[in-house]
């Protein structure tokens, strides 16, 4: 395990290789699972506050899912996420590109400049997990089948989990936690 500030990481995330390979698995992620992706209080303010600069840039199954449940749900773990389309339990902010992958919706309202919020911080993160505890964060890998792809894809270029997610990693706590966390790992292999 390594520490920094209040995030406890496991070592898998040092360990294990990974990069999307959204060719292989065409964005699973956004459909597969028993919920939609894990929200905070903060993103479902933010969700509730940019919906009108997000929903041109949805489905309209998507839309209209969220129409009728909001722009996020309370879900069978009583934890917040964002809504499902009842029909397949795909992520209504999720769209499929010309070759089919799913990609988010509100990560395109972002990059056309229509919103601030890029997405949800807990896709932005995956493969990565966070369980909140009183005291720290828990920073855990989530293996699941459907990445096998990311996995081998992520070997083949020799890119560990937290190099792959350094963007998303600073977004989350910060430049100044992430070269902490390099200066921790490069000390746990010497």
């Amino acid at each position: 395990m390594i520490l920094v500030g209040n995030a406890v990481i496991s070592d898998d995330i040092k360990d294990h290789f990974f990069v999307c390979d959204l060719e292989a698995c065409k964005g699973a992620c956004c459909v597969e699972g028993d919920a939609g992706a894990p929200l905070s209080d903060e993103e479902t303010e933010i969700l509730e506050k940019e919906y009108p600069s997000i929903a041109p840039f949805l489905t309209e199954e998507g839309r209209k899912s969220i129409e009728r449940n909001g722009t996020w749900v309370i879900d069978q773990e009583n934890e917040k996420g964002t809504t499902t389309i009842e029909k397949d339990g795909a992520c209504a902010y999720a769209i499929r590109d010309e070759k089919g992958i799913l990609k988010c919706g509100i990560e395109q309202a972002y990059n056309e400049g229509k919103t601030g919020f890029k997405k949800p911080i807990s896709c932005h993160l995956y493969p990565i997990r966070i369980t909140r505890y009183d005291a720290y964060e828990a920073l855990n890998y989530d293996r699941w089948h459907i990445c096998d792809p990311a996995c081998r894809l992520g070997k083949s270029l020799g890119l560990p989990i937290y190099q792959f997610l350094k963007e998303a990693l600073i977004r989350k706590y910060g430049a100044a936690w992430y070269e902490e966390l390099l200066d921790r790992i490069a000390a746990s292999e010497m």
